[in-house]
């Protein structure tokens, strides 16, 4: 990295009567690889035993004493305190660093800003054994290092992410550490880094581990002085108040019930505590026997002092509590991976054991633990056995998603008589849609789905938004609003343009059809300012924030199940060549030029026949457009209808549309040439390929792009009805052509099932996160040390000059009022 890229990093080290131990750790940083100037070293004496010979042996490191004990937590808040660095290191006092410690986690917060900590991989100190490479979290609380004691043979030499860095050796934001807390004094020692990493994950931060960032570790060298009892109470009572403070209600009122019980019951496990000692089974001998004590051994009577300090805190908790849920981004559900194994017992006793299968079995914890993620699908349109685009793209991505998850597609139409799902299908006016999207982990809208639920929109919303933006709107009206007054389709095209701006600013994951509206919508989110620094330099190519997720066809081939066009429709035969147009008749297509090439072309094959499938919107809420009566009338016109061209009034059911393009010979699509073609996708194509129909289609858009370049059918020019009846001509009779192009498109339509087409969204549900931009307080590293007073002050002179030089005395007044007012705001 260049050496102006580094930020400074202040490294605490705690030293608890380990003086020799802390004077080692720290002189040992001297070797490694990071600019002296840049590295801030700061030791927290606790209880101030060794003050005066810290400061003699380490000229230059900053002391800082504590009179009393803060154990580990407290004492690396007093470090942070004095701390002047944008990252934070945490290092034990009984630990030795490797010398690409730190810039191995820098390189970490340069490249993935949505990154908050680093988790050092941590060896023994010989380098042979794990001490941390990943930790677990059990369902009752407890972190653990689920690797320590092996033999580090490699395998844990890959990134990856953790729910929590040991506090032996990490690295934090300080911005995000401050903004959090820090460690919770509460915890005194043991679980404040557990406690740390679930608080970071669920704001939607990331702890990463990076094994090139090493260090090595004498395992409790310098804690001698925390006896067993003292540590198991230690670890009883942070693992009750690490859950009650991070799990949510759902979870909590399962598991902490269970949590408090399996600790009763490791008490008495670890004590060998026989409930029989209490004579309760049995008419006890001696009434005066009850009054006798029984012996308890300290480690027994841990656990339930642990739950009596944890009642006691339980006020102070619950303030706590609001806040970490009040700020939760993730769900439980999305941080179950990184607990690894949640339901492991942990400990090997055997009536621990039988106690912990027992609370897991009754009250249900494995369903806890292994239940799907809710994700929540929104569609404006219709739901039933008629559906268009926007309603079947959403019903494939809840069939899709079903797979994996528990899915709820919900529609604000008021048509839903949706068929047989394996999702839950409802039907909800707009004021009734809050509690389906509390109910939600995931939410994924389209058109006007976030118009619809203000809670999202507020910037405090926390909830993961994926907005489908395979429509794009505002290119559409300014065809189908052609025939409006200027003044209404201005207001009409500023209102849609603005429910789009409102998604691309708020959306965590954003969904498009093809190449092309990717390029498009990256234009509108750049310049929205939504291509920030952090976000680029946590994903340069943007896949992370905008997928590219064409419409999608079945992956199982169209099944007969009764005629449909010929010999069914009056004047169509089994002899006769149709063309299917298979959809709407809207604005921005040109059905004209092509009932004109069908009037061509009956002349040469009167056996060619032109058949629209669907001329009335399935959604009540779409109107007739004029296009449509245009098409109708120049039909009647040429005399063409009944005999040439053909109009189905209705919409075919979704379900049977297969008889109707199995009866087909070709499918055509036509359009005019404007912006709306540029970036449209003509989802009607998709059952074109999945009915192996060669294609017909007016050039200019990304499809006819495919067919070209794919050789599925013929483009031709836009409005030109002489090649237009060429085109269908070559399909319907050059039978050797035809076959041609259906062989291609067999291996062509492979690549648009809905399971492949899908696939981004799927990959970010199974591990949704915030878009990294849209996590407080995140920022990209400093790069570049900050200005020196001195070139402040030549900065400002040389702007003195230039206001100046621009406009004298009234452009330099007019500058100076506007920094004192920004000075004001907070601005600098």
């Amino acid at each position: 990295m260049d050496r102006a890229s580094l930020p400074v990093v202040s490294v605490v080290v705690v030293n608890y009567r380990g003086a020799d131990d802390t004077i080692t750790c720290v002189r040992g940083l001297a070797d490694v690889d990071y600019p002296a100037e840049l590295l801030q070293v700061i030791v927290v004496d606790n209880e101030a035993h060794d003050t005066a010979r810290l400061q003699a042996a380490l000229p230059g490191v900053k002391i800082v004493t504590s009179p009393e004990n803060l154990g580990f937590a407290g004492g690396c808040n007093l470090g942070v305190e004095h701390a002047t660095g944008g990252v934070l290191a945490f290092l034990n006092n009984d630990a030795r660093a490797d010398r690409n410690w730190i810039k191995a986690a820098i390189r970490v917060f340069h490249s993935e800003p949505a990154v908050a900590s680093v988790a050092s991989k941590v060896l023994d100190w010989d380098g042979e054994k794990i001490d941390f490479v990943d930790g677990g979290l059990t369902w009752f609380g407890m972190g653990y290092k689920r690797h320590a004691g092996q033999d580090d043979d490699g395998s844990h030499d890959g990134p990856k992410d953790v729910l929590f860095g040991t506090g032996s050796a990490m690295f934090v934001r300080a911005e995000v550490y401050r903004e959090l807390g820090g460690f919770d004094d509460r915890f005194f020692m043991f679980y404040e880094d557990v406690d740390l990493g679930w608080r970071l994950n669920l704001r939607g931060w990331r702890v990463r581990y990076e094994p090139a960032s090493l260090t090595f570790h004498r395992h409790h060298a310098s804690m001698s002085s925390i006896h067993e009892s003292r540590e198991l109470y230690l670890l009883e009572r942070n693992a009750l108040m690490s859950l009650y403070k991070n799990f949510s209600d759902e979870t909590l009122a399962k598991v902490l019930p269970a949590a408090l019980a399996l600790c009763v019951r490791r008490a008495t496990a670890r004590g060998e505590i026989d409930p029989t000692q209490l004579e309760i089974t049995r008419r006890p001998a001696d009434p005066a026997s009850d009054r006798e004590p029984v012996g308890v051994s300290r480690q027994a009577l841990a656990g339930f002092l642990a739950i009596d300090q944890f009642v006691e805190l339980m006020p102070s908790l619950a303030e706590s509590r609001k806040v970490e849920q009040a700020a939760r981004r993730m769900s439980d559900t999305d941080l179950v991976p990184l607990m690894r194994k949640a339901l492991e017992p942990a400990y090997p006793l055997p009536r621990y054991l039988a106690a912990h299968d027992i609370l897991v079995d009754v009250l249900g914890l494995d369903d806890v633990f292994g239940k799907p993620r809710k994700i929540l699908v929104i569609t404006g349109d219709a739901i039933s056995d008629r559906m268009a685009g926007p309603a079947i793209r959403a019903w494939h991505m809840a069939d899709v998603l079903s797979g994996e998850h528990q899915v709820r597609l919900v529609t604000t139409n008021p048509l839903c008589a949706p068929p047989d799902a394996p999702f839950a299908i409802e039907r909800a006016r707009p004021k009734e849609l809050p509690p389906h999207v509390a109910w939600a982990d995931v939410v994924v809208l389209q058109g006007h789905g976030l118009e619809m639920v203000g809670e999202l929109k507020k910037e405090s919303s926390t909830k993961i938004v994926v907005c489908d933006m395979y429509d794009p709107m505002h290119l559409e009206m300014l065809e189908q609003g052609k025939d409006k007054p200027d003044d209404k389709r201005a207001l009409d095209l500023a209102a849609v343009t603005k429910v789009l701006n409102t998604q691309l600013e708020r959306g965590d994951f954003f969904l498009c059809a093809s190449e092309r509206q990717r390029h498009f919508w990256l234009g509108h989110l750049a310049a929205l300012g939504r291509l920030t620094p952090t976000l680029y330099d946590n994903d340069p190519t943007t896949q992370s924030l905008l997928g590219i997720v064409p419409f999608g066809l079945s992956g199982k081939p169209p099944q007969r199940t009764g005629p449909a066009i010929k010999g069914v429709v009056p004047g169509v035969t089994d002899a006769d060549k149709v063309v299917i147009w298979a959809g709407g008749v809207y604005s921005w297509f040109d059905p004209l030029s092509l009932i004109e090439a069908m009037d061509h072309l009956r002349r040469r094959q009167p056996s060619a026949k032109l058949y629209f499938l669907g001329m009335k919107h399935p959604n009540p809420e779409v109107p007739d457009m004029d296009i449509a009566g245009q098409t109708r009338a120049l039909s009647a016109q040429l005399g063409l209808t009944g005999e040439t061209v053909f109009f189905n009034d209705g919409w075919v059911p979704y379900t049977e549309r297969q008889n109707w393009l199995l009866d087909a010979n070709c499918g055509v699509t036509t359009h005019y040439e404007h912006v709306e073609t540029t970036f449209a996708f003509r989802t009607r194509v998709l059952d074109y390929l999945w009915a192996g129909l060669p294609i017909v289609t007016t050039s200019g858009d990304s499809f006819a792009d495919l067919v070209l370049r794919e050789g599925l059918g013929v483009v031709v020019p836009p409005e030109d009805p002489e090649a237009l009846a060429d085109a269908l001509e070559k399909v319907l009779y050059d039978e050797e052509f035809a076959a041609a192009c259906r062989e291609r498109i067999a291996v062509v339509r492979e690549r648009f099932t809905w399971e492949t087409a899908l696939a981004p969204l799927a990959e970010f549900c199974r591990n949704p996160r915030p878009a990294a931009d849209r996590l407080p307080g995140s920022a990209p590293m400093v790069r570049t040390p900050g200005l020196s007073k001195a070139d402040k002050v030549k900065r400002d002179l040389q702007l003195v000059r230039e206001y100046l030089d621009a406009g004298g005395p009234t452009e330099l007044a007019k500058r100076a009022t506007g920094r004192l007012r920004k000075i004001a705001r907070g601005g600098r």
